[in-house]
């Protein structure tokens, strides 16, 4: 095998290795007013887990083993944010009490090892048709999902006017999604989502596909990585374990804030590229809707192009809020 291929197989393992330390700088650089540092850092610590997206392109196509290992940790790589945060309170949960880092590099050192361990034999690739019906049951659910989703984002935008709009607009649509009927629809859908996504990532990872599927797979595996985040966070750790009500102040770490806080930095991309990759998602989804229905190619790309761009501008807008902005 082309040994820069191989280098480039290891490459998202040191993406993922390197993630918590950018976020560890940026902490050290706001504490002593490096801002410039501070924010090459930052860009640092999105551009780990976006280069994912990357890796995953070089390594596109049929390949031997080796290859498909590196592929599916480069998808991996990307839900680095989400998994960061899921290492940073299940082990406290389950009485285990080891640095979260010390965990993350153990972690990602036997990733390396999988992969590492693989041969150069050739993968054939699984028949398409047993995936059909999943597709199905995961656009379906993602069309109810979708729902609460764009009700909770846009709830977190009027978060830019202050906490009492956020919380006056939360306790109205709690009403709703923290029903006894609908609430546990929702967590299972949620799981289902998670878990078709990921069967569904599997199958189309060991495929030669174009950038647009690449992204949607990539995005796909950070969705199911922040939903798992997420629950554990929400339901586990603050419902069930500390009584810790899940509203704004939660949301942005007060009192100290995402920024501030040693922890708590881990959240800010955790947000941001939660939002930008949920909302990029249902536009990977849409267009291939688009293009089923007989829409040109042209115009379907432009659609996406446009709404990630939205995405992205929804997404900063959200994080700003929670870190303080106010209109």
């Amino acid at each position: 095998m082309d040994a820069r291929k191989k280098w480039i197989g290891f490459l998202p393992v040191a993406a993922a290795l390197a993630y918590p330390f950018f976020l560890k700088g940026f902490h050290a650089s706001v504490a002593s007013d490096g801002v410039a540092l501070a924010a090459l850092l930052l860009i640092g610590a999105f551009a780990m887990p976006l280069s994912g997206v990357l890796f995953a392109l070089r390594l596109n196509g049929p390949a031997a083993q080796f290859d498909l290992r590196a592929r599916r940790l480069a998808f991996s790589s990307i839900a680095a944010p989400p998994l960061f945060v899921f290492v940073g309170v299940a082990p406290g949960l389950a009485g285990i009490h080891v640095p979260d880092v010390t965990i993350w590099i153990a972690l990602w050192l036997a990733a390396g090892l999988y992969v590492g361990l693989a041969s150069d034999a050739a993968v054939t690739p699984a028949p398409a048709r047993p995936i059909a019906s999943w597709r199905v049951a995961h656009g379906v659910a993602a069309a109810v999902i979708a729902c609460f989703v764009l009700f909770h984002l846009t709830n977190h935008l009027f978060g830019l006017e202050g906490p009492g709009t956020h919380k006056a607009i939360m306790v109205a649509g709690r009403k709703v999604y923290r029903s006894p009927l609908v609430e546990p629809l929702l967590v299972l859908l949620l799981l289902f989502q998670a878990i078709s996504g990921v069967r569904l990532a599997w199958r189309w990872s060991s495929l030669k596909v174009d950038f647009y599927r690449i992204f949607q797979v990539g995005s796909g595996a950070y969705l199911a990585a922040f939903i798992l985040a997420h629950l554990n966070s929400a339901f586990v750790s603050a419902r069930a374990v500390h009584h810790i009500e899940t509203d704004w102040a939660w949301a942005s770490g007060a009192p100290t804030g995402l920024i501030q806080d040693a922890w708590n930095i881990r959240l800010l991309p955790h947000y941001a590229l939660g939002v930008f990759f949920i909302l990029g998602h249902l536009a990977s989804g849409l267009r291939v809707v688009m293009l089923a229905h007989g829409v040109s190619t042209t115009v379907a790309n432009r659609f996406w192009i446009a709404s990630l761009a939205v995405s992205a501008l929804i997404a900063a807008a959200i994080i700003a809020g929670l870190c303080g902005v106010r209109l």
